[in-house]
């Protein structure tokens, strides 16, 4: 004989649980409008790498209209402010870029990823107390270039965090977001200028020891792991064809699987660099513009309870990919338990970094994408700290 399943009925808890996440999900519906002004307004002035006054001032004075504390500048950075709200035994920080792309806008749908954690704050705020929550919002500069949650993070921005989030536009869904660790290289090379034909013998060609390089590193991918990259430009090299040149520049990115992997990837890629100065009796400076951006490690936790909140809000069922990219935010997933989920605005059509993505960052999908962004952190952050109260 079979017995029919009995239902669980539900406990004081659960339907406490079910009236906050409503209300948090009316909260950020509430604010929807402002959060699409926001939105459209950084994405018409876009404003690229520690120059993002206009946005981070935006971003923050929203907060401060409804109830935040907010700190601006802060840790040491003029683009970057800090906002809190409640005063729970778990804190939570909610991570806002707002930098652009140079010549591109906001091809990397900035303006979604700011608006969208400015709108979770917003939704978190009535409740925050009795959630068990202290909410941190911080505006991060200088994602695209120059790690600016890594400068934060030494400046003790996330201390004290119990769990960090953030959400990024994409082609496609992904819960289990990983990323590249990436690593940048100036490269300067002064020689003795000299005339080609009067006088060769004197100089000391600052290209020729570029070049050197170029080919050191063209035979060293050869012997690279796949997942390894070395890429880069030359900026300078000379001014005239009858002139030995004696000075050369040069930038290069590094990427590589893991943070450990770059150390040793970087090491082989500068001694490519000093191989030419040494072919070519030049000397050779080189410089680390900014930190090395670490590769994201999500916590196994966090994307669970995201995954379950982005299904409960009809999101597209996420992908599996790997490594594609690279974010500052990986530095921050090494310290604290952290997510970057990427949500879909595009069906595919086109990705980051490309002229169509910046139109794609004003569509309507990417809008509810701002706003699922927004309630799916909020409830996130909600689940995280009922589960350590």
């Amino acid at each position: 004989m079979t017995v029919p399943a009995v239902p669980h009925p539900e406990t004081a808890a659960d339907e406490r649980s079910r009236t906050l996440r409503a209300a948090v999900r009316e909260a950020v519906e509430g604010h929807a409008p402002a959060l699409l002004e926001l939105s459209r307004s950084l994405h018409a002035e876009p404003e690229t790498a520690f120059e993002e006054h206009r946005s981070a001032a935006r971003c923050a004075g929203l907060l401060a209209a409804h109830g935040f504390d907010v700190t601006a500048p802060a840790h040491g950075l003029d683009t970057a402010f800090r906002a809190t709200i409640g005063s729970g035994p778990v804190t939570v920080a909610i991570a806002c870029e707002y930098d652009a792309l140079p010549g591109l806008g906001h091809a990397c749908g900035h303006n979604l990823i700011a608006a969208a954690g400015v709108g979770a704050a917003l939704g978190l705020a009535p409740y925050a107390d009795e959630l068990g929550l202290t909410v941190r919002v911080i505006g991060t500069p200088a994602e695209e270039r120059g790690a600016g949650k890594a400068l934060l993070l030494d400046a003790g921005a996330f201390d004290g965090v119990d769990a960090a989030m953030m959400v990024h536009p994409c082609p496609f869904e992904m819960a289990d977001f990983r990323s590249f660790a990436l690593g940048t290289l100036d490269v300067t090379y002064t020689g003795r200028a000299a005339h080609p034909s009067l006088n060769p013998h004197e100089g000391r060609n600052a290209a020729d020891a570029l070049t050197v390089a170029q080919v050191a590193l063209g035979l060293l991918r050869q012997q690279l792991p796949a997942q390894w990259r070395v890429h880069g430009i030359t900026t300078a090299a000379g001014t005239a064809p009858n002139a030995i040149p004696d000075r050369a520049t040069a930038t290069y990115e590094i990427r590589a699987l893991a943070a450990e992997d770059l150390r040793e990837l970087r090491q082989r890629v500068e001694d490519c660099f000093r191989a030419g100065a040494l072919a070519t009796g030049c000397e050779v400076e080189l410089e680390r513009p900014e930190p090395d951006y670490l590769d994201f490690r999500g916590d196994p936790e966090l994307i669970g309870l995201w995954s379950a909140n982005a299904r409960e809000l009809g999101r597209a069922e996420p992908v599996e990919r790997p490594p594609f990219a690279c974010t500052d935010m990986g530095n921050v997933s090494h310290a604290v338990p952290s997510i970057h989920p990427v949500l879909d605005i595009s069906g595919g059509a086109c990705g980051p970094h490309e002229a169509a993505f910046a139109e794609a960052a004003l569509s309507p999908a990417a809008e509810q994408a701002l706003l699922d962004g927004a309630v799916g952190m909020a409830w996130t952050a909600a689940d995280f700290a009922a589960a350590r109260i």
